[in-house]
């Protein structure tokens, strides 16, 4: 009989909840490995095939670790907060927390049914009171150090969602979410001193196990540079402080740039430029920060008709307004050095302005913007010196002067906090008459959202909270001063920015996480989740975490030590010529084109969305094929981190070969197959048991997931076509299998007279000598190019040389000829250097 997953995979789900199998525990007598996905927003639409690739992968290695005697927690909750229950609101009048915890239920189902390892125990979502407590807990802690604070900011408003956007949250001028227009406006906002932390966020990245591109997208935002603040007097106003990397070509500045935004523009501007840069100004706050600094863009500017000096030579400098001067980067204001920088060249030749060469590089054309290593030139008491040496000498002779100071500035802005939005946490602090903030009392937390019946903000712009007037007018605590409440709320990354310190203690009342617990889990062994999380969320959270580690509330200043991102699963979509797309199951292939009736459609592979209607539900492949079918495929299709397209006929085939799993233990009555025995395994069957357990472990460490069911499929094939199938050895099958296919797998274990769960059997050993091959192919050489290859021992080592030798083929090759070398790479091969 084939394998039925439709009885024994509730069956086994009803197990693990009913004897909470995966209830993570301290024991302090084992290793302790935690893996953690990056938690899902409970959308209305429900989890695609697409979102189980990551949680498979670190089921996979959470069952794994049990078998090697882990405590393992695998925790699973909910980033609940945020904006799509707050639309999905003001569309219907539908509270968000009902229309979250409906969500939530309906994505806990989809998840349960695939037979993930989570501890169930340990849920939580950021909306639950009992978590929104210690997300306000950890902003007081941020406001007692001086890291929560208020400022009048430019700041990214979407006119669409009527909120603030952190930078990290626009791209191109769009909001990421909606691609709603975003434009900037200045704003008193909630702002967390990210910045004081940017140093230990740079160094932090070293010491972890993390993709280098990643590591390098984290550095490029925090966007450290060393070098030297200058000042420039000006004539008949202050001084203009300008910040350089290159303070060494000084004597090579030729104008001054200020950003359309630096304060100092308004008392500097003559009063024949004022109505020309003021028009500039407006045109160029209107763009988005990105767009602004984008290199390739066409340079613009406005001359304000002032002058600066140049310490350096005396000379003067016209001094211009350019928008690819940003007014948060740096002091605002940047020296134009044409002849070394290319942006400053492309600037200089769009308004003509004079290039003066200081830096003299191999090959060097005076008009080109070379701005690398050389000796300096036409530089006064520069001249003759590198780049190295001159800058240092530079920075003293400034210093001296009381004209410039080395300096280190990042390219990281303080992150923006505030949101105008109802469904998020209220900030928790009371505003006073006299402009002063008071923050809650602990034992006041949490501080929810009030009810409200619309969500929208109102009509002058305030956030919705500002509708719920009982809620936001009140009393200081214990007196009858007035007082306000706060009525922007934190972004979502507030609460995701934690959560997998409280997986850690969930029910805590005492502190957000006790010092056992985190002591002994933290930091997270796996982080598994999307490359599109790159700076936001995991940027936060490591600030966050550092935080949390001065303040002695966690032991470690990392909290994520290996991270994997997982790559993107894509599905066919299909859409006529004008944009509108059409349901895959009225689209009919002809002739290799597709037809939706008479119209012709194109189809492409792209990320499933619920508007390209391309999704596709697991439930679904669940119901044709089994949760254990979809785990195998999704691991089978390709590298963890790579992009795939779905297919879901492609399910098809791992079910088969779950089938023909089931039939090497069960016989055509689902009892103990007659071939499965207790007889000693002949040595080809015991060396391929060998090699398997070997290969299957290396990949699920390295999470090359396809290739070790590559490896358990060769093994169940030579199991099928054995006569005697040795009882060891289908035991020792059916343990490798049982990460990647647990229900099948426990299924087959009780089969074969186990009354316990396999989750904590002892995971297969091998013998390394008898995981080898008998025999391996070697390559001969000559010169360099390949002339021969032969097989031999696999453990030759070195002795490789001497086996070569005695090849026929090659003897015929060296015969009369001078050997100069011989070059060997033990278990590879033979590199005979033959004289000329």
């Amino acid at each position: 009989m084939p394998y039925n997953p439709r009885a024994t995979e509730p069956k086994w789900q009803a197990y693990w909840a009913k004897h909470q199998t995966f209830r993570a525990e301290i024991d302090p007598d084992k290793p302790k490995f935690y893996a953690l996905d990056m938690f899902p927003y409970p959308s209305g639409a429900g989890l695609h095939v697409g979102h189980p690739l990551g949680y498979t992968a670190t089921d996979i290695l959470s069952r794994y670790k049990r078998m090697c005697g882990f405590s393992v927690l695998h925790p699973m909750g909910w980033g609940s907060f945020g904006l799509p229950a707050e639309r999905h609101a003001m569309r219907t009048g539908i509270h968000p927390a009902l229309t979250t915890k409906r969500n939530i239920e309906a994505f806990r189902g989809q998840v349960q049914r695939l037979g993930f390892s989570y501890d169930w125990s340990r849920e939580i979502a950021t909306t639950d009171p009992s978590y929104v407590r210690w997300t306000q807990w950890i902003f007081l802690k941020l406001f007692e150090r001086g890291l929560a604070y208020q400022a009048e900011v430019p700041v990214n408003w979407c006119p669409a969602q009527n909120t603030v956007l952190a930078d990290e949250e626009v791209k191109d001028g769009r909001y990421v979410e909606t691609g709603d227009l975003v434009v900037r406006r200045r704003m008193r906002q909630w702002m967390l001193r990210i910045t004081a932390y940017a140093d230990r966020l740079l160094e932090g990245l070293d010491g972890l196990d993390w993709p280098e591109g990643l590591k390098a997208m984290q550095r490029n935002w925090i966007g450290r540079s060393e070098g030297a603040e200058i000042t420039f007097p000006i004539e008949g106003s202050n001084g203009l402080v300008v910040f350089t990397t290159r303070p060494e070509t000084l004597f090579g500045a030729t104008y001054l740039v200020v950003a359309p935004e630096h304060p100092l523009l308004a008392t500097i501007v003559t009063p024949g430029a004022g109505a020309v840069v003021e028009a500039y100004v407006a045109q160029a706050q209107a763009l988005d920060e990105a767009v602004r600094a984008d290199a390739g863009r066409t340079k613009t500017g406005v001359f304000t008709g002032a002058y600066g000096v140049n310490p350096a030579t005396g000379s003067r400098l016209p001094i211009w307004v350019a928008d690819y001067v940003l007014g948060g980067y740096g002091t605002g204001a940047m020296m134009g050095v044409p002849a070394h920088d290319t942006r400053d060249h492309a600037f200089a030749s769009a308004f003509n302005l004079p290039l003066i060469q200081v830096v003299e590089g191999e090959g060097n054309v005076p008009q080109a913007s070379h701005d690398g290593d050389g000796r300096m030139i036409n530089s006064d008491f520069l001249n003759g010196l590198d780049v190295a040496e001159a800058r240092q000498t530079m920075i003293a002779w400034l210093h001296e002067r009381g004209t410039g100071t080395s300096k280190v500035i990042y390219r990281l802005r303080d992150w923006l906090f505030s949101r105008q939005r109802y469904w998020g946490e209220p900030i928790p602090v009371l505003h006073l008459a006299d402009g002063s903030v008071v923050p809650f009392a602990e034992d006041a937390l949490p501080l929810l959202p009030p009810e409200l019946e619309d969500y929208a903000p109102t009509a002058d712009g305030e956030p919705p909270l500002a509708r719920a007037t009982e809620w936001v007018l009140t009393t200081l605590p214990g007196t009858d001063i007035p007082a306000r409440r706060e009525t922007n709320t934190m972004p979502q990354w507030a609460g995701s920015c934690w959560y997998y310190l409280r997986f850690l203690d969930p029910g805590n009342n005492r502190e957000p996480v006790g010092v056992e617990a985190e002591q002994y889990w933290m930091p997270v062994n796996l982080y598994v989740g999307g490359a599109e999380h790159a700076v936001l969320h995991l940027l936060y959270a490591r600030f966050c975490h550092k935080v949390l580690y001065d303040i002695g509330i966690v032991s470690t200043e990392e909290p994520f030590q290996r991270l994997f991102n997982q790559g993107m699963i894509l599905s066919h979509s299909y859409r006529d010529a004008a944009g509108r797309y059409y349901e895959p199951s009225g689209v009919v292939e002809r002739d290799s084109r597709w037809f939706v009736g008479s119209l012709e459609v194109s189809r492409h592979l792209e990320k499933m969305s619920k508007s390209r209607l391309n999704v596709v539900n697991p439930d679904d492949v669940v119901d044709e094929y089994g949760a254990d079918a979809v785990r195998l495929y999704e691991m089978f299709m390709g590298p963890l981190d790579g992009t795939k397209p779905w297919d879901t006929a492609g399910v098809g085939g791992v079910r088969r070969f779950l089938d023909r799993s089931w039939r090497i233990v069960c016989n055509e009555d689902d009892g103990l197959h007659p071939a499965v025995r207790d007889d000693s395994a002949p040595q080809a069957l015991l060396r391929l048991r060998h090699r398997t357990v070997a290969a299957v472990t290396e990949d699920i460490k390295a999470m090359r997931f396809n290739t070790a069911i590559a490896r358990l499929m060769e093994l169940a094939n030579a199991l099928t076509a054995a006569a005697m199938r040795p009882r060891d050895v289908v035991e020792t099958f059916v343990l490798l299998i049982s990460p990647f296919a647990p229900h099948i797998a426990e299924e087959l274990w009780g089969k074969l007279g186990h009354e316990e769960t396999l989750t904590y059997a002892s995971w297969p050993g091998f013998d390394p000598a008898l995981a080898q091959d008998e025999s391996r192919e070697y390559v001969v050489q000559v010169n360099g190019k390949v002339r021969h290859r032969f097989r031999a021992a696999a453990r030759l080592g070195a002795a490789v040389l001497a086996a070569a030798r005695s090849e026929p083929e090659v003897m015929a090759l060296l015969e009369g000829r001078v050997v100069i070398k011989e070059i060997v790479i033990p278990g590879r091969l033979v590199n005979f250097v033959l004289q000329e």
